[in-house]
C-alpha cells in the first residue's frame, strides 16, 4: 500500500469522502512534488474511492508533472478563482463532498471559510494532521539513507565554519563563508538560516546571526543544517576562542555530559519525557537547571521540526525509525550560552547520530 492509498484507507475507516493536503511538505512527502505556494494555493485532493488530483498555479503544472506524479494535475490563473476551481473538479467527480478531512496544524482561517463558502454544506471537523505525523514518525531505509548525506555536509559545513572564525569577524561573515563552501559544493538549500553567535549574543537561543563580532576568549555557537533531496540536518556545536573564563567552560562541560547521556540513554521503550529528564537532571544537578529553557529535542525528516516532541509530559515510547534531535543547552544572559546538538535515528537497540563532528571542546588560538 503506498503512502496515497494509505491516506485513502484512513478516509474510509474514519467515515470521511475526502481529504485536502494544504501543507506543502506534506505534498512533498505524499508526491515527492515541492513548492512554497507563498499567497497562492496549491493543493493535493485525495478521494476515499477516486484518482487524487494536485490543484495550483498554472505556473507550477509542468513541474508538478516533471516529478513523475501521473494522475491529474490543474493551474490556475491569478486573476482566477481557485477555490471555484477546485469545487468544480470536486463536483464534476460526482463524489459524495460532504466530509473533509483538512490538515488543522496548516489550513489558515481565511481558507478555511474560502472552503466553507464553496462547499456549504460540507463538515470540515475531520482532522488528518496526527494521521499524516504518524506516517512521517518512522522512516524508511530509505529517508534514513538521505538523512546520513544531510548530515555529512552539515559536517562539512561545521567544520568550515570553525576554519572561518577569527578575532574581529562578524557572525554574519562566518555564516557567508560557511554558506558559501556549500554552495561551491552544490548544495544549495539549507534547513534553516545558520546561527553563529559569539560570546553573550548565544545566551539568545533563538536569536539571528548578526553583525556581532567574535572576541578573544569566548565561546560561539554554531547551529546550522542542510537539505539533501528533501530532507534535512541538524546539528549544533560550540567551540571556544583563545581561553574563555572558567564559569564559560563549566557551562560548556555540563551540557556536554547531558548531551552525551541522553544520547547514550536513546533506545527503543524509552519515553520521550524519560529521554528530556536524563539530560535536564544533568544540567539541574550543576545548578543551571533555571537556564535549559526548551525541550531536549524535536523530531525531524523532510522538516526541522515535526512530529515529536522530546520533552517533559510526552509519554510516547521511542521506537526504531524515529528520527529526533538531541540538543541540550544552557543560556545565561550576559555570560555565555552553549548548545550541542545531533539528531539521531533510534536503532533496535539503541541509537545512531547523523552528524559526527567532535563534541569535545575545540579551541581556536589567537
Amino acid at each position: 500500500m503506498n503512502k496515497i492509498e494509505k491516506i485513502q484507507q484512513w478516509l474510509a475507516d474514519n467515515g470521511q469522502n475526502i481529504a485536502l493536503v494544504t501543507d506543502p511538505k506534506t505534498i512533498q512527502y505524499l508526491t515527492t512534488f515541492y513548492s512554497d505556494p507563498v499567497e497562492r494555493v496549491l493543493m493535493l485532493v485525495i478521494f476515499k474511492d477516486q484518482e487524487p488530483f494536485i490543484f495550483g498555479p498554472a505556473l507550477e503544472t509542468e513541474a508538478i508533472k516533471d516529478t513523475g506524479w501521473s494522475s491529474p494535475v490543474y493551474g490556475y490563473l491569478d486573476h482566477e478563482d481557485p477555490w471555484v476551481m477546485i469545487a468544480d473538479q470536486v463536483h464534476a467527480r460526482n463524489t459524495d463532498d460532504n466530509h473533509f478531512a483538512i490538515e488543522k496544524s496548516q489550513l489558515a482561517v481565511n481558507r478555511l471559510e474560502a472552503l466553507q463558502q464553496v462547499f456549504p454544506n460540507a463538515d470540515f471537523s475531520a482532522n488528518l494532521t496526527p494521521f499524516v505525523e504518524q506516517m512521517r514518525l518512522i522512516k524508511s531505509d530509505d529517508e534514513i539513507e538521505k538523512l546520513k548525506i544531510a548530515g555529512k555536509w552539515d559536517d562539512f559545513a561545521l567544520q568550515t565554519g570553525f576554519e572561518a572564525v577569527q578575532v574581529g569577524k562578524t557572525e554574519d561573515q562566518i555564516a557567508a563563508d560557511l554558506q558559501y563552501a556549500l554552495m561551491h559544493h552544490g548544495i544549495m538549500e539549507l534547513s534553516f538560516p545558520s546561527l553563529v553567535q559569539a560570546g553573550a549574543h548565544a545566551a539568545e537561543p533563538h536569536g539571528a546571526t548578526s553583525e556581532n563580532e567574535v572576541q578573544n576568549n569566548q565561546l560561539v555557537l554554531f547551529d546550522l543544517g542542510t537539505v539533501w533531496d528533501g530532507y534535512i540536518s541538524d546539528a549544533s556545536r560550540t567551540i571556544a576562542v583563545g581561553k574563555p573564563d572558567e564559569k564559560s567552560m563549566d557551562i560548556y562541560k555540563v551540557c556536554l555530559e547531558a548531551q552525551l547521556a541522553a544520547q547514550d540513554a536513546a533506545k527503543p521503550g524509552v519515553t520521550a519525557e524519560e529521554l528530556d529528564k536524563i539530560a535536564r537532571d544533568v544540567i539541574s544537578k550543576a545548578g543551571y537547571g533555571e537556564y535549559f529553557i526548551h525541550r531536549l529535542g524535536h523530531g525531524m525528516g523532510m522538516s526541522e521540526h515535526e512530529f515529536p516532541s522530546i520533552m517533559e509530559g510526552n509519554k510516547m515510547e521511542l521506537q526504531p525509525g524515529m528520527c529526533f534531535s538531541i540538543e541540550p543547552g544552557i543560556y545565561i544572559p550576559n555570560v555565555a550560552g552553549v548548545r550541542i546538538e545531533d539528531c539521531v535515528h533510534i536503532t533496535d537497540d539503541g541509537c545512531e547520530p547523523f552528524t559526527h563532528t567532535t563534541k569535545e571542546l575545540r579551541y581556536i588560538e589567537q
